[in-house]
C-alpha cells in the first residue's frame, strides 16, 4: 500500500466545487418536508442541515437523534452542544415511532448523544426506541448509530437483544488523531466495541471516518484494514467540514479522485460497502447496506 501523503488541497477561502450541492428537490422530498413541518418532527436531516437530505427522503429514509441535543462529551468536530443534558424523556421512543409512522419511512438511521451522566448510558431508552419502532413500523428496516457505552457490555448487550438490521459506531478518525478529534473516547475502545458487536450475533456492522483532519493516507488504509479484522461489513469515508470557528480547522479538502481511490481498496480489502466521497455521511445510502 502507499504511503503518501493524503491527496488534497489546502482550504480556499470557498469550499470547491466538489463539495457544492444541489437544493433539494422531488416529490418525496416536498411530501416529507411538509410532514416535518406540519408535526414538528425532529430529524438530523433537518437540523443538521445534511447534504444528502434530498436523496435520502426521496429514498425513504431518514435519520433520528434520541436522548437530546446536548451531549455530555466535547468532540473537537462536533456541532453538538457539550454541557449537562436534560432528563430522560421516557415518551421519546413513542415520539420517534409516531414520526417514522407519520413520515413513511422505510428504513430509519437511530442516533443520540452521549450520556455518559446515566448509569445505563441511555442503552435504555435506546432499547425501548427500537422496540416501539419494530411495534408501530413492523415493515420498517432499521440502522442504530451507537455510541461506546464507554464499552460496557451490559449496556452494548441491550442493542444486540433488540436486533437493529444494521448496529454501526464511528471511529471518525485515525488512531494518531482520535484523542484530539475525540477528547473522551478511545480508538481501541471503539474498535472492541465493533468487534463484540459482530461476535455478539449482530447481523451488520459499521463505521465511517472523516478526512481532511491532517491525516496520512497510511494511517486511513490501517484504519480500515483495524476495521476489517474487527469484522465490520460497511464504511463510510467523508470529507469533514468545520461546524464553526470554535471547532477545529479542515486541514485539507481531500480530492474526489483520493475517495475514489480509498473506495477501491476498502472493496478488495473485503468490506460489503464502501461509501468513500466528500458529501458521504455515516447514514448515506444506508438503505442500502442491509443487504
Amino acid at each position: 500500500m502507499s504511503t503518501d501523503t493524503v491527496a488534497s488541497v489546502a482550504p480556499p477561502k470557498g469550499k470547491p466545487k466538489w463539495l457544492r450541492v444541489k437544493l433539494p428537490t422531488g416529490k418525496k422530498y416536498t411530501q416529507l418536508r411538509g410532514l416535518v413541518d406540519k408535526y414538528d418532527l425532529h430529524t438530523i436531516c433537518t437540523s443538521g442541515s445534511c447534504p444528502n437530505m434530498g436523496e435520502c427522503w426521496g429514498e425513504g429514509t431518514a435519520t433520528f437523534m434520541i436522548l437530546g441535543n446536548v451531549c455530555t462529551r466535547s468532540c473537537g468536530f462536533c456541532g453538538v452542544k457539550t454541557g449537562r443534558p436534560s432528563t430522560v424523556d421516557w415518551a421519546e421512543p413513542e415520539k420517534v415511532a409516531r414520526s417514522i409512522k407519520i413520515m413513511g419511512i422505510k428504513h430509519a438511521v437511530v442516533t443520540s448523544v452521549d450520556r455518559d451522566d446515566l448509569k445505563d448510558m441511555g442503552s435504555i431508552i435506546w432499547a425501548e426506541t427500537v422496540k416501539a419502532i419494530r411495534r408501530m413500523n413492523p415493515n420498517t428496516t432499521l440502522e442504530t448509530l451507537i455510541p461506546d457505552f464507554q464499552g460496557i457490555e451490559r449496556h452494548i448487550d441491550r442493542i444486540v437483544k433488540v436486533a437493529p438490521e444494521v448496529v454501526s459506531h464511528n471511529m471518525e478518525t485515525v488512531k494518531r488523531l482520535t484523542r484530539e478529534v475525540r477528547i473522551q473516547a478511545k480508538y481501541d475502545r471503539s474498535l472492541e466495541v465493533l468487534r463484540y458487536l459482530r461476535d455478539s450475533g449482530v447481523n451488520r456492522t459499521k463505521s465511517g471516518i472523516m478526512l481532511g483532519l491532517g491525516e496520512l493516507e497510511e494511517e486511513v488504509i490501517e484504519t480500515m484494514e483495524d476495521l476489517r479484522n474487527a469484522k465490520v461489513d460497511v464504511v463510510t469515508i467523508g470529507q469533514y467540514l468545520q461546524p464553526s470557528k470554535k471547532h477545529l480547522p479542515v486541514k485539507e479538502f481531500i480530492l474526489p479522485e483520493q475517495f475514489k481511490k480509498y473506495e477501491e481498496i476498502g472493496l478488495k480489502m473485503g468490506f460489503r460497502h464502501v461509501e468513500s466521497g466528500a458529501l458521504v455521511r455515516s447514514s448515506y445510502k444506508a438503505h442500502k447496506h442491509i443487504d
